[in-house]
């Protein structure tokens, strides 16, 4: 019988021992994707942690059960057994830390386990295992007893608890081994890059487009040449490295890569590693302006592509925006000048239908092109012209190029077609800047084939002037005589319903709802035929 009791006993404490350890891990994952989003930048992964606080890292649920703990510690150690004090720890446990469906949400980006990630692991597993290590090395007592349940719980809760400061750490720890292997990738791609003086590089950036800019081109120049370029947003150093590296051959002609930039010196430093011969500067605007302060950091920054050019090299810029016109200050260069409204390529007579995008391109103000693409929105329209005119650098016809537009694809969830039964979905969900959000709108606005839906959270990293960019983004929402505004997040949307609001729309057509779920769950029930449904911006995992 008591061997019974016994085993019993030791059954509850193991079982709260698996389901601590079980929510120690899950939550560790949690947090080694959100390290893995943040860039694997310290800083910003601390700033996300503080941001976060009560609501992932010292959640009630930590707070609660140390309260228990203590409670029981100091007061119930005279009133309770040991077998009345297992149950009690066991069963909050197990009812407290046995759910982990917000660690295990389904992520926009899923975590990638890289090597990167693999070697991180060894450190932050060792820490988070140290905890556990500790607590069934010290709570046996004697050969008839069980473990102490008080040190036992408030180790493997602690071990739990911690696993957002052990990244920390581990990240911190793993620095100069990263360094080491990076500045090994970086050296490995130049000394490629070196082997093939006959390749011409092309090199892509701006505050948003560049992606979308980076296809354009390749499609076009893959009309005449092998082409190699980053797939994705691959646009850091290690992005590129990885496919100078790896997918760059001698067979390829032209190497197009997209170049991001977060900080002052990116682009310097990516141009390091690769030196543009052909230099693409698509636009300044609002991204990033939580790390860059202002705007003209961010054109500064970015106007690092046209300084490393070499002389004679060739400098493709949008003519519409006078920031990046303020970076073409050389005289030894050739400049492409690419705008909607001015420049040597321009676009005339734009309109929208359910097949994509039409319009007519204009080289020079003599010749003309007609060009029908998938691709929707006058930001499009301008990626095109901005392809067309690395196009002319590399002696193809206008022609030509119109013709290869219309093999275009879009970029996925951005301004992409898509269809809905008999309705029509324009998926913008990752675009996050104003102008961008703004185009989007502007094309909803002009589709006449149903009733006209937006559905958004609003945008997010844009610092001091989030909210007032989101007011505006609502103000242009309003003005676009739309026929259903859904916002998603009542807090966070707030500022968009503020701007729509203000522009006199009416409060009877516009819903406010919880997640995009629900969002999805009334549209299952609302679309008619011809219906057309805008998902601007889905929030990232981090916010």
């Amino acid at each position: 019988m008591y061997t019974t009791y016994l085993l019993i006993v030791h059954g509850m404490i193991w079982l709260m021992a698996l389901v601590l350890i079980r929510h120690g891990l899950y939550r560790g994952r949690f947090f080694l994707h959100r390290f893995q989003q943040s860039g694997y930048k310290l800083n910003e992964y601390w700033s996300w942690l503080k941001q976060n606080w009560n609501e992932y890292v010292l959640t009630p649920t930590f707070a609660l059960y140390n309260v228990v703990l203590l409670a029981m510690m100091f007061l119930g150690r005279t009133t309770l057994n040991e077998t009345s004090s297992v149950w009690i720890l066991s069963l909050f446990a197990i009812v407290w830390f046995g759910p982990i469906s917000v660690y295990t949400a389904r992520p926009k980006k899923p975590l990638s386990f890289t090597a990167r990630v693999k070697r991180l692991l060894i450190p932050a597993l060792l820490l988070f295992a140290a905890l556990p290590v500790l607590a069934f090395i010290t709570v046996n007592r004697i050969p008839s007893a069980f473990p102490d349940p008080y040190i036992l719980a408030f180790l493997l809760a602690s071990a739990s608890l911690l696993q957002p400061f052990f990244l920390f750490v581990a990240g911190w720890v793993m620095k100069p081994v990263e360094s080491l292997i990076q500045k090994g990738f970086i050296r490995k791609a130049k000394e490629k890059l070196a082997t093939m003086p006959d390749l011409k590089i092309v090199a892509i950036t701006g505050s948003y487009g560049k992606t979308s800019t980076k296809f354009v081109i390749k499609t076009l120049l893959a009309e005449r040449y092998n082409v190699c370029f980053t797939p994705g947003s691959y646009n850091t150093p290690m992005g590129i490295t990885m496919v100078i590296n790896n997918d760059l051959d001698a067979s390829h002609q032209i190497l197009i890569l997209e170049m991001g930039a977060r900080y002052a010196g990116n682009i310097d430093e990516l141009c390091e590693i690769a030196r543009p011969d052909v230099s693409v500067f698509t636009n300044v605007g609002l991204a990033h302006m939580e790390t860059f302060g202002s705007v003209e950091n961010v054109a500064h920054t970015k106007g690092a592509i046209i300084r490393h050019l070499p002389q004679n090299g060739t400098a493709v810029v949008n003519s519409d925006d006078h920031r990046v016109m303020s970076q073409v200050t050389r005289n030894d260069i050739s400049v492409i000048p690419v705008g909607l409204h001015s420049g040597r390529l321009q676009a005339e007579h734009i309109r929208y239908d359910a097949s994509g995008c039409h319009f007519t391109a204009v080289l020079d103000g003599v010749e003309r092109a007609e060009v029908s693409t998938k691709l929707l929105g006058a930001h499009n329209v301008h990626n095109i012209l901005i392809g067309f005119g690395v196009g002319l650098h590399f002696g193809l016809r206008l022609q030509t190029m119109a013709l290869a537009a219309s093999r275009i694809e879009p970029v996925e969830h951005r301004l992409e077609l898509k269809r809905i039964g008999n309705a029509v979905m324009i998926d913008d969900a990752f675009n996050s800047n104003p102008v961008g959000a703004a185009n989007a709108v502007e094309v909803l606005a002009q589709f006449n084939t149903g009733r006209r839906i937006i559905v958004t959270p609003g945008m997010v990293e844009l610092g001091d002037i989030e909210e007032a960019e989101n007011r505006r983004f609502g103000e242009v929402i309003g003005n676009a005589a739309l026929d259903l505004v859904i916002l998603v997040g009542a807090e966070r949307s707030k500022p968009i319903l503020e701007g729509v609001l203000s522009t006199g729309y009416s409060m009877e057509n516009v819903r406010v709802e919880a997640t995009l779920f629900t969002a999805n769950e009334f549209l299952r029930g609302y679309l008619q035929d011809g219906d057309v449904v805008l998902y601007e911006n889905d929030l990232p995992d981090l916010y």
